[in-house]
C-alpha cells in the first residue's frame, strides 16, 4: 500500500451518496468538481440489508435508481476527466451483483456517447478455494461463531471477500475510467485514491470512514446527500457538498460509531484505524478538520461473508384495537402463542416437523422483542405479524391455515362479549419465500491483496454489440 511516500496534497475525493442509486444530486456533484475534485468515490451496498442480496445475486435498489445516479456521476467525471470508484456493486458484492452494474454503467455510456475504460474487480470466491484457505489454517472466526467447516462453507450459495483499497489502486494505475468494484470495505473504496497519491495513511483511511455514508456526518438544514473529503498532510476536512448543510465536531466523530463497536478503533484488511489522539476542529461553519488519525499495520485479511436459503416463511398480518387486549399485550402474546402451538399440533401433527411460530408486535415491542417497561401505556392499535417457518412453503402456509381461526376471535378472561381482530388482507395468509441467513462471519489471511480478487476489463465493442 502507497502512503508512506512525500505528500503535496490535499486530494479531494467527492462522495456523492451513502450507497449508489440512493440519490446523487447533480447540483451538488457539479459543485464538489467546481471545488477541484480529484476523484468521485462511492459505496453501494453492504450487509444491512440482510442476506438475501448475496444469496441471490440482486441488488435492493431498482435499476432506474442505480442508472440515474451512474448517468450524473459519468457524465460530470468525464466532463472533468476524473476517475469514478465504486465499491459493493449491486448491494451485495458478488459476481451477478456487479455484472448486473457493469451493463448499466455500459448502457449509460452508450446513451452519454462516451467511452470509459472500465475495470471490474471481483472477489466472489469458489468454495473450493475456502475450504482450501481452511484447510491451510488461514481462515478464522469472528466473534460469536466457531471455526469453519466444509458443511457450512456448501451450505452457502453464493461466498463474497471484502477487499482492502489495492485492487482498486492497481486498476486506476492501469488507466481505468471507471473501477466497479465487488464486495468491498466502505472505507476502503473512499481511501483508495488518496492512498495511491500517497497521502498519509492515518488520515487517508479515517477520511473514508467518515464520509462512507456520504451527508450522515453533517448536520441537514435541508436535504443533502453528499460530502467533500480533502486529504492533506496532517489531517483532513470533511464538508457536505450541499453549501447549506454544515458540519460540527459532533457529527463528524460519532461517524466512527456507525456500524462499528469501537469508537476509536476500526479494523480493515491490513491494519487498524486508531483514532483515539484524533482532534476534530471546527474550521467554519461548514468544514470540520480532523488531526491525529493513525494506522497501526496488521496481517491482511479479508472478512469473508456467505449466504443462504434455508427453510420457508408464511406470514399474516392482523390488526388490532380491542382494549381489553390493548391493556395486556404481554399476557395477549403469550396466551396467543401458546394456543396456536396446540391448534398446529393437534390438527397437522407430526406431519409439521420442527415448525416455528412467532407473533411480533407493532406497535409494542416487535422491532426489539424486549418486554416494555412497566407503567407504559397501552397504544391505541398494534399490529400483529404471525410469522409461520417451516420446511417447506406449502407447511409454513398449512400452519397458518391452521392458525387463521384464533385470530378472529380469541377470547381473553376479562372479556365478556366475543372480541374481534382484523386481518389486513384476503387471503390472509402471505407466502414469503424462503428466509435467507448469513453462515459466515470470518476473516482469511492474505499473503497478498490480490490473491482473491479478479480484474476483468469491459470491451466496450463487444458489450455495445451483445
Amino acid at each position: 500500500m502507497t502512503g508512506q511516500t512525500h505528500f503535496d496534497g490535499p486530494i479531494k475525493v467527492l462522495v456523492p451518496t451513502g450507497s449508489l442509486g440512493a440519490g446523487a444530486r447533480e447540483e451538488e456533484v457539479r459543485h464538489g468538481i467546481a471545488q477541484g475534485a480529484h476523484v468521485i468515490a462511492t459505496d453501494a451496498g453492504s450487509t444491512d440489508s440482510g442476506a438475501a442480496y448475496l444469496a441471490l445475486g440482486i441488488s435492493k435498489n431498482n435499476k432506474g435508481a442505480v442508472k440515474r445516479d451512474l448517468t450524473i456521476l459519468m457524465k460530470a467525471a468525464h466532463e472533468a476527466k476524473i476517475p469514478i470508484v465504486v465499491g459493493t456493486s449491486g448491494q451485495a458484492g458478488g459476481d451477478r451483483n456487479l455484472d448486473w452494474t457493469r451493463d448499466i454503467a455500459v448502457e449509460v455510456a452508450r446513451e452519454l456517447g462516451i467511452r470509459p475504460k472500465i475495470a471490474l474487480l471481483y472477489s466472489e470466491l469458489s468454495k473450493e478455494t475456502v475450504k482450501a484457505k481452511n484447510a491451510a489454517g488461514r481462515v478464522r472466526p469472528l466473534p460469536p461463531v466457531g471455526s469453519l467447516d466444509d458443511a457450512t462453507v456448501d451450505a452457502c450459495d453464493h461466498i463474497v471477500a471484502a477487499m482492502g483499497p489495492e485492487p482498486f489502486i492497481a486498476a486506476l494505475q492501469a488507466g481505468a475510467d471507471i473501477v466497479l468494484g465487488g464486495r468491498t470495505t466502505d472505507t476502503a473504496v473512499l481511501a483508495c485514491y488518496p492512498l495511491m497519491k500517497g497521502a498519509p495513511l492515518g488520515p487517508a483511511w479515517h477520511a473514508g470512514k467518515i464520509g462512507e455514508c456520504g451527508a450522515q456526518c453533517t448536520i441537514k438544514t435541508v436535504d443533502g446527500s453528499g460530502v467533500l473529503l480533502s486529504i492533506h498532510a496532517d489531517g483532513f476536512d470533511v464538508e457536505p457538498l450541499s453549501t447549506v448543510n454544515t458540519c460540527t465536531p459532533h457529527s463528524v466523530s460519532a461517524h466512527m460509531l456507525y456500524e462499528n463497536s469501537d469508537p476509536f478503533l476500526l479494523t480493515e484488511p491490513g491494519g487498524v484505524l486508531d483514532v483515539t489522539e484524533a482532534d476534530y476542529q471546527q474550521v467554519n461553519e461548514r468544514i470540520v478538520r480532523v488531526t491525529g488519525s493513525a494506522w497501526r499495520p496488521r496481517p491482511y485479511t479479508m472478512k469473508l461473508e456467505g449466504a443462504s436459503s434455508g427453510r420457508f416463511q408464511t406470514v399474516m398480518l392482523v390488526g388490532i384495537q380491542d382494549p381489553i387486549v390493548l391493556r395486556n399485550l404481554d399476557a395477549f402474546h403469550d396466551r396467543m402463542l401458546d394456543r396456536l402451538y396446540h391448534r398446529v399440533r393437534t390438527t397437522i401433527g407430526e406431519a409439521a416437523g420442527d415448525f416455528h411460530i412467532s407473533l411480533r408486535l407493532y406497535g409494542w415491542n416487535a422491532v426489539t422483542g424486549e418486554k416494555v417497561p412497566e407503567g407504559t401505556p397501552p397504544p391505541r392499535e398494534v399490529g400483529v405479524l404471525f410469522v409461520a417457518t417451516a420446511d417447506t412453503q406449502e407447511m409454513a402456509t398449512q400452519i397458518a391455515k391452521a392458525c387463521n381461526p384464533w385470530f378472529f376471535h380469541m377470547y381473553m378472561p376479562e372479556h365478556e362479549e366475543m372480541p374481534s381482530y382484523g386481518f389486513a388482507f384476503t387471503p390472509a395468509d402471505i407466502e414469503r419465500g424462503p428466509v435467507y441467513e448469513f453462515r459466515l462471519n470470518h476473516v482469511v489471511e492474505c499473503d497478498d491483496p490480490m490473491e482473491l480478487v479478479r480484474t476483468v476489463w469491459v470491451d466496450l465493442d463487444r458489450a455495445e454489440a451483445a
